[in-house]
Parts: C-alpha cells; sequence; structure tokens
C-alpha cells in the first residue's frame, strides 16, 4: 500500500513471493500465517504454585531429618520440567501446520531486573542478571523442543558460544528457513529494555506476519485487571493506540509504540491447550490488537472543501515603478554611463 512501511529486507520480501505462489515460504496446509513470533513469558515454564521444590533433604543418601526441616519451598518462581514438557507439545503441534516459529522468552520465573533495582541493585547489573535469566529458560525449552523431536537453536543478544550461537538475523533467518525453531534469549542485549520490547524487535528483523502473545493468567485484553476489579470486561479487538492512551496491559509501551508505527499485529491469548494452533489456522482466540491502515492518515472531513474557504481579501497592485532610461551606450562600445 503506498505510504505505508514495508518490513524486512529482500529476504522478507522473497518469503512473501513464496507464500503468494506456494513456495518454500508459503504457509502450511490449514495455517493462516507463514512465519510468527511467539512471546513466552518467563511464568510459562515454571510449575503451579505450591509445588515443592527439591532440597538437600531430598537427594540421595540424606539423613532423615523431617523433624526438623523446615517446609519445602514452593515453586513459583522456577523452571518446571513438566511444565515445560507441555509448553513444548502445544508448539510442536503448532510447528506441525508448517509455520516457521521464532520464540523470545522472558526470565521473571528466575529474576526480575526491575524489582531488584526496586531492592537498591544497580539497574543495569539487574537487567544484565534478568538477560542471563531468559537464556536459562530458553535452553530448558531446547531441550524440551528437541525431546520432542523439533529442531531448535538458541540465540542470544549476549555472546556465550559455550552454551548457545549469537543472535545474527541473517543466520536466524536460515535457521528459520531450514524448519528449526529459532528460541532468542537475552532480550535485545541491552539494559532498560524489557522482553517485550526484544519481540517487538525481533518480529520486525525477522519479518514475522503476527506477535503471538501467550498469557498464563488472562484470556487476553481486558479493561482492568480481573482479579482486582470483578467489573472488568474482555476486548475482543483494539488498536495499538487504544492500548498505550488506556494503559492497557498488553506490552509495555515502547514495545507497543514499535508494533503501532510499523504495524505489527498482536494476539494476545491464554497459554493453556492447543491455543496456539487454533490462533495459526486463522480462528480467533483471545484479543487481536492492530493498526489499521487508515489511522494515521489525516482525516478528510476535518478539512474544507476548496469551495467553501472564505475568499481572502487581495491586496491592491502597486503603481509600477517607470523605466529608467538606459544611458547611452559609449563609442568604443563599453558600457553607458548611468545619469
Amino acid at each position: 500500500m503506498p505510504g505505508e512501511p514495508q518490513r524486512g529486507g529482500p529476504e522478507g520480501a522473497g518469503r512473501r513471493a513464496d507464500a503468494a505462489e506456494g513456495g518454500p515460504g508459503a504457509a502450511g496446509a490449514g495455517a493462516a500465517f507463514s512465519r510468527v513470533l511467539l512471546k513466552l513469558s518467563g511464568q510459562a515454564l515454571g510449575g503451579p504454585a505450591g509445588t515443592a521444590l527439591p532440597g538437600a533433604a531430598d537427594l540421595p543418601g540424606a539423613p532423615d531429618l523431617s523433624s526438623a526441616a523446615p517446609p519445602p519451598r514452593t515453586a513459583t518462581r522456577s523452571i518446571d520440567p513438566g511444565t515445560t514438557a507441555a509448553l513444548a507439545s502445544s508448539i510442536k503441534v503448532a510447528f506441525g501446520l508448517g509455520v516457521q516459529i521464532a520464540i523470545v522468552v522472558g526470565g521473571g520465573n528466575i529474576f526480575r531486573g526491575m524489582s531488584a533495582a526496586a531492592g537498591g541493585m544497580d539497574r543495569t547489573t539487574a537487567d544484565h542478571i534478568g538477560m542471563l535469566a531468559t537464556v536459562m529458560n530458553a535452553l530448558a525449552l531446547q531441550d524440551a523442543l528437541e525431546r520432542q523431536g523439533v529442531m531448535s537453536r538458541v540465540m542470544s543478544a549476549l555472546e556465550m558460544r559455550a552454551v548457545c550461537e549469537p543472535y545474527i538475523r541473517r543466520r536466524a533467518l536460515r535457521h528459520l528457513e531450514k524448519g528449526r525453531v529459532v528460541i532468542c534469549a537475552a532480550g535485545t542485549g541491552n539494559p532498560y529494555f524489557s522482553t517485550d520490547s526484544a519481540a517487538a524487535l525481533r518480529a520486525l528483523e525477522l519479518d514475522v506476519d503476527a506477535i503471538l502473545m501467550a498469557k498464563r493468567e488472562y484470556d487476553g485484553v481486558y479493561t482492568a485487571d480481573p482479579e482486582v476489579d470483578p467489573a472488568a470486561q474482555f476486548i475482543p479487538e483494539l488498536t495499538h493506540r487504544e492500548a498505550i492512551e488506556r494503559g492497557l496491559r498488553v506490552m509495555d509501551t515502547t514495545a507497543l509504540s514499535l508494533c503501532m508505527d510499523n504495524r505489527m499485529p498482536i494476539h494476545v491469548f491464554r497459554m493453556t491447550g492447543d491455543n496456539i494452533a487454533r490462533v495459526l489456522r486463522g480462528e480467533r482466540v483471545g484479543t487481536v490488537v492492530h493498526t489499521p491502515a487508515q489511522d494515521d492518515r489525516p482525516a478528510q472531513d476535518d478539512r474544507p472543501a476548496q469551495d467553501d474557504r472564505p475568499a481572502r481579501d487581495v491586496a491592491p497592485a502597486r503603481d509600477a515603478a517607470p523605466a529608467r532610461d538606459a544611458a547611452p551606450a559609449r563609442a568604443d562600445g563599453g558600457p553607458g554611463k548611468q545619469v
């Protein structure tokens, strides 16, 4: 569309052409998308509240200290193998539709940089620790995917070549084209940017069709927090601008603004059952956040028509100054002297 920002470079253009012709970049049978980015919170890998974490007393050969041992801790901020395996199973079903999938995973189940900074830690240091937490989650998710036969690659914005690849855009695109799930870790690699911003950035770099925001608590976007306000209403569809102006918790403002400027649609839904596959098939699940093409165009009705504009008084023209007599030419052909 004329005037509309175009996402992606030559690689993305080629994939769009393939999708139109049914080539390698085309969506699989029954899929409405050819390439998506799945944004997962760190809590998506954590166990349900109340799950006991193993302690020293649970190790083989440990003495019986049940009478003096403290109560087991609860797994509200950890990686739960069963939960991670179930998540990988859902991704495998979605991957079976022939859709190329990139994933950005958070780290809040292990460490939250902003919370640590609020407690007195240096913000940059706290954010770097949070990035390392996302790498831990990415490695756990990779292990769960490959146990189910789904080949994947972890690509980190912070280089740690001993455990994963550095994020390089062209290499990530190549992995996707070869049928591998790409798990993007360490956020953007910069402090003060959330994994929501990383998801928006990677989605634009990899030229995906949409961002899929899988939430653990809610079915989509609500007018308020349903746990706080019982009268909160579900919103099936809204624009990026409305989400920003109303302060709705879809993404942080930086990520939403980036998606709005580039018209990147966002699908927000509960991470349960086969919801990922349902969204990829084109079913209406959760909330859709998008920006119609006409939203950033000037409204035609707000401008007065040409004939309705008031006539402006035209000042009378000044009398033309009398022409000055040209000096006679000199006999030698040089310029005459003006009188």
